[in-house]
């Protein structure tokens, strides 16, 4: 049985863990309300931009207008980018987004190589064989779009040389602060059907017959709003996954530092019922000399 000392400085670990957790949960839900907040500045460039598509697609042959809107006849190299967190304490979140991801991407006739944003899903994707061909780890949290940028140049510049005849992009998808999906979706060759909005966009399709005029021409605005796009898609979705991944973490440090809170209390109750044995050992050992040395 553990002596009242041994009790104490368990009850001590356990109130400095619970510290621990709670500056870890306000830390978590400050950064969540800055990565929404980066989330939503850029949306409405990325409605904008996806409405400007939505009518070039209109157009006759739009699947020849550009390389990144043409399907391959054949699909022989699959790129996966995967978006999971640079720590832990999350909870089951990067789990879960890695389960659905290998789970969809089983070993087939088809080459599939990932690229890896955060350290927990490349080194899990390395510890069960898959084949990583990039790592983006250590991203600011909110990271800047020149920070992801790179990530967009590498993902369209591999389709366009025929490396990959699709790409996918994996991420947790942040619903509330209690909830938080798992996404798995097509990022190239680009989807621009009606109704095929990317995540989260809110895009009016009964003002889709509006006239547009495009200075320069429609071409050579494809050929920079499309790779834009897509980087801007990347990018949107790594915020939403750190805006899931901070507020999992909220979510497991406040049960932490509640069931903390409840394990000090239990221990506290124990360290007393010892205290009060032990008090209780003493006085009689007291009664009994007394009666001793009275009764001679």
């Amino acid at each position: 049985m553990a002596s009242t000392r041994e009790m104490r400085l368990r009850i001590r670990s356990v109130k400095n863990l619970a510290q621990v957790t709670k500056a870890l949960e306000t830390v978590s839900a400050s950064k969540v309300r800055r990565a929404i907040a980066s989330a939503n500045a850029t949306r409405p460039y990325a409605e904008r931009a996806w409405r400007v598509l939505i009518h070039l697609a209109a157009q006759p042959a739009h699947a020849n207008l550009h390389p990144l809107l043409t399907e391959r006849k054949e699909i022989n190299n699959i790129a996966v980018l995967l978006i999971t967190s640079d720590r832990g304490l999350a909870g089951a979140l990067n789990v879960n987004i890695l389960r659905d991801t290998l789970r969809r991407f089983r070993p087939n006739h088809e080459q599939v190589n990932y690229i890896a944003v955060g350290k927990k899903g490349r080194d899990l994707l390395i510890r069960r064989g898959r084949r990583v061909i990039a790592d983006f780890s250590g991203l600011a949290s909110p990271p800047t779009f020149l920070d992801v940028s790179p990530i967009g140049r590498m993902v369209v510049d591999d389709f366009l040389q025929g490396n990959h005849d699709q790409v996918y992009i994996a991420y947790t998808e942040f619903i509330n602060m209690v909830r938080q999906q798992p996404v798995i979706r097509k990022l190239l060759p680009l989807q621009v059907e009606d109704g095929d909005q990317p995540e989260g966009f809110q895009v009016d399709y009964a003002n889709k017959n509006v006239v547009f005029s495009y200075e320069p021409d429609g071409s050579e605005l494809l050929d920079q709003i499309i790779p834009r796009f897509t980087a801007l898609q990347i990018y949107q979705s790594i915020l939403s996954a750190q805006a899931s991944e901070h507020a999992a973490r909220m979510v497991a440090m406040r049960n932490a530092s509640e069931n903390a809170s409840s394990l000090v209390s239990a221990l506290q109750l124990q360290y007393n019922k010892m205290r009060q044995a032990l008090i209780t050992n003493e006085l009689l050992d007291i009664v009994g000399g007394s009666a001793t040395l009275a009764a001679k």
